[in-house]
């Protein structure tokens, strides 16, 4: 694993209790020595790194989008063989990782782009994956895939899918060629744009309500077989619990740039998305001014990723 932040830690982790061996680098020393405690093989570079897996290799990076990715690979294309397989798991742009996985071909590399969610509760509860790259290295890594993922049976009972190929419903899916695993993460975070936005409008919304509505309680009965009931339900009913006012945040609600692509595709494909559109729209909105809104839209992104939005003075 390269780069050991609140997601890539986590992700060795997982693996490594599953029974698998784990090779560490981040450019923070502090980030690598806690994983050599925790039964991580510690790297001080990029090429020591390399050097201590055994070929084929298997390398998982997860980095920031951007220069930091790029310069990362650059080098790693310099010290890998043929054979060798590459994994970005980052909130990379699909165009990139399109681009990224013809130049590893091109150097005898295997390079999957594979979009991330489960945040900083992947660790216990496992993660979603969608993979974009050749499906035969995807089989190949399916014993790393699966003790990621938070398994299979997680479906309702009637689910289509099953029924019509009977394959069994996992926590990752092979979307396609490179490119195709980013392209769908962007989407899903698009869509988490927007089903985030509408329930912090309709929290607003009961807050101004003609009636003393006590918002942790309903939030806890919506949680309980309502048809809206969700994993974001459930962070927002306890961020009310703590705090019904949600004082503590100061409602500027950041992007991580996912959903602008997701617009900037739409308009590409001339597919109409305005709740998605929106829903990116009202976060710029919230850096002018702060609304309860904007306040549970920062309690939700805190739950399930530890994002901390700068907080009120």
């Amino acid at each position: 694993m390269i780069g050991l932040g609140r997601m890539g830690g986590n992700i060795l982790r997982r693996v490594m209790r599953a029974g698998h061996q784990g090779v560490a680098f981040d450019r923070d020393d502090v980030a690598v020595a806690t994983l050599v405690t925790e039964g991580a093989t510690g790297a001080g570079s990029l090429a020591e790194f390399v050097a201590m897996l055994d070929a084929p290799r298997c390398i998982w990076m997860m980095l920031p989008a951007g220069e930091i990715t790029e310069a990362t690979l650059r080098e790693l294309h310099a010290l890998l063989s043929p054979g060798d397989t590459i994994i970005e798991g980052g909130n990379s742009n699909w165009k990139d990782s399109a681009r990224r996985g013809a130049e590893a071909s091109g150097l005898g590399l295997q390079y999957l782009d594979i979009g991330t969610s489960g945040g900083v509760w992947g660790l216990e509860r496992g993660y979603c994956l969608m993979i974009g790259g050749d499906a035969a290295v995807v089989a190949r890594i399916d014993p790393l895939l699966a003790a990621l993922v938070s398994g299979a049976g997680t479906a309702l009972p009637t689910n289509g899918r099953e029924a019509r190929d009977a394959r069994p419903v996992q926590g990752y899916v092979h979307c396609g060629p490179n490119g195709a695993g980013h392209y769908v993460k962007m989407v899903h975070n698009g869509i988490e744009y927007g089903m985030m936005q509408a329930m912090a409008e309709g929290l607003d919304l009961m807050r101004s309500a003609p009636f003393a509505l006590d918002l942790p309680d309903i939030a806890e009965a919506w949680r309980r077989g309502s048809v809206v009931s969700s994993w974001l339900l459930d962070l927002t009913a306890q961020a009310l619990a703590y705090d019904p006012d949600l004082a503590e945040y100061s409602g500027h609600v950041s992007d991580s740039g996912e959903g602008r692509w997701t617009v900037d595709a739409a308009v590409e494909q001339a597919v109409p998305v305005p709740v998605l559109a929106a829903a990116l729209f009202a976060r710029f909105r919230s850096r002018q001014e702060a609304s309860f809104a904007d306040k549970a839209l920062s309690a939700m992104r805190r739950g399930f990723g530890g994002h901390l939005e700068p907080r009120k003075e």
